[in-house]
């Protein structure tokens, strides 16, 4: 390690390129670009070969550096030959790589093992797991990340473009595009390291505690327009949600509808029965279950039709034709479900602004955690999905509740759960009669 280190900060010439890409988008155009300015190629198994297919010239990193790829593959990347010319400093360590034989590699295209996929997979058990956590790609990327004076990482095709421009109209790269690559690098690294430790890990309340996002959208503004945001979904997962929802129609969802639609989608998830969910400023204000759904959302809206205008209705249903017919006749800001039946789609065409969303199959919940900023730090518990049986009531009165009963007080924990506390919530035959939110005073919230 050097005492006094120095950052190269001029533009470097690529004279060679190692290329080794799970994710072949757009590889074959970068590649030819980079043949065409007379750059060398190296690379390795089912790369190599997709190049070659398209008429590519590379060189085997095997036949370079003189070693097999071995054991199923797993060492393949990692020698002293890839490592070196990736890493070493070319104003200091020249007689160090003429006398080892290693030649400079300039560029470094890799991105990694689809880990996050993988163990989204229903089949997916420790062993399969482990063998797709990529070991010679990330240590390649986080070499060039790190050497980004001499060389330069690129992860994600989409900037490729950027590296195709910038070598045709300079024939080097500069040392701005090399630090955005390298800061996108670590950040790739960074996100597939901490995705590994967290599915590894047995407690779920560790220790050490990390998570990691990939951007969704940018939004036009938070929850005021004087603030600015953007939407995060977690990488590979496949539980249906609202970011991953089909939008049928209407405008792009803002950050308050996707926190009033993500309170909706939780709140009808809690019944098997079909039932609907009315949301406004993220409480519900108007719940009912039955049997037919057309039924269940009238009573759900006449709860409290005042406080229902330009909410948000939930079924975990189907909706059909006339349910539809029924919503169209008020202003609502959106309707979702897992799924919509075609005629059902025509009538909504004719409120333009109503954006309707596809969940799709709702599926098993999965445990989950509740994350809250405090200044300093976080607040983390796991969500709240104890659900209440009959036998967990203790009846204190001397008149005995009937089934129907009941089955309306088990139907209202269900939905105050989604309510701010303080909550209180009445209700009849499965239907919400009043739900009062955010109560500071339990004596006189009723």
């Amino acid at each position: 390690m050097l005492d006094n280190p120095t950052l190269n900060q001029n533009p470097i010439k690529i004279n060679r390129a190692l290329i080794s890409v799970f994710n072949k988008t757009s590889i074959l155009e970068l590649a030819q670009t980079l043949h065409e300015l007379g750059i060398e190629i190296l690379s390795t198994g089912g790369t190599a070969k997709t190049l070659r297919d398209a008429n590519i010239p590379v060189t085997d990193l095997s036949g370079y550096t003189q070693f097999p790829e071995i054991m199923d593959g797993r060492v393949k990347t990692i020698s002293p030959l890839v490592e070196g010319g990736i890493l070493g400093l070319r104003d200091k360590h020249s007689n160090d790589a003429e006398s080892n034989q290693i030649q400079w590699i300039d560029l470094v295209v890799c991105n990694l093992y689809p880990f996050s996929e993988t163990i989204s997979r229903e089949d997916c058990d420790l062993a399969l797991a482990l063998e797709n956590v990529d070991i010679g790609g990330a240590t390649m990327i986080r070499s060039a990340a790190k050497n980004v004076g001499w060389a330069c990482a690129v992860v994600d095709p989409a900037d490729y473009s950027t590296i195709i421009d910038e070598l045709k109209s300079n024939g080097e790269l500069s040392f701005k595009t090399r630090k955005q690559l390298s800061t996108k690098s670590f950040g790739h690294t960074a996100k597939y390291d901490a995705i590994i430790h967290n599915y590894l890990k047995d407690e779920i309340l560790s220790e050490d505690f990390s998570i990691t996002f990939e951007k969704h959208s940018e939004m036009r503004y938070g929850e005021n327009p004087h603030q600015s945001a953007a939407s995060y979904k977690v990488p590979g997962n496949e539980e249906r949600n609202i970011l991953n929802a089909t939008i049928h129609q209407g405008k792009k969802l803002s950050y308050n509808n996707i926190m009033d639609a993500d309170g909706a989608l939780a709140c009808v998830r809690e019944f098997e029965q079909p039932a609907c969910v009315v949301i406004k400023h993220s409480n519900p204000c108007g719940v009912a279950v039955g049997n037919d759904l057309l039924d269940v959302y009238t009573r759900a809206f006449n709860a409290d039709s005042l406080s229902a205008f330009g909410g948000i209705i939930a079924f975990n249903r189907t909706c059909s034709r006339a349910v539809a017919e029924a919503i169209i006749s008020v202003f609502m800001e959106i309707v979702l479900a897992p799924s919509f039946e075609p005629e059902a789609l025509e009538i909504f065409k004719k409120k333009k602004n109503l954006r309707v969303l596809e969940i799709g199959k709702f599926g098993k919940r999965t445990k989950k955690l509740e994350v809250r900023n405090v200044d300093g730090g976080l607040l983390v518990q796991d969500v709240d999905t104890k659900i209440l049986t009959k036998e967990d009531l203790t009846v204190v009165t001397e008149k005995q509740p009937t089934d129907a009963e009941i089955d309306t007080a088990l139907f209202t924990w269900k939905v105050l759960r989604h309510a701010k506390s303080n909550g209180i919530l009445i209700a009849k035959d499965n239907t919400t009669v009043g739900i009062g939110a955010g109560q500071v005073s339990r004596v006189d919230a009723v």
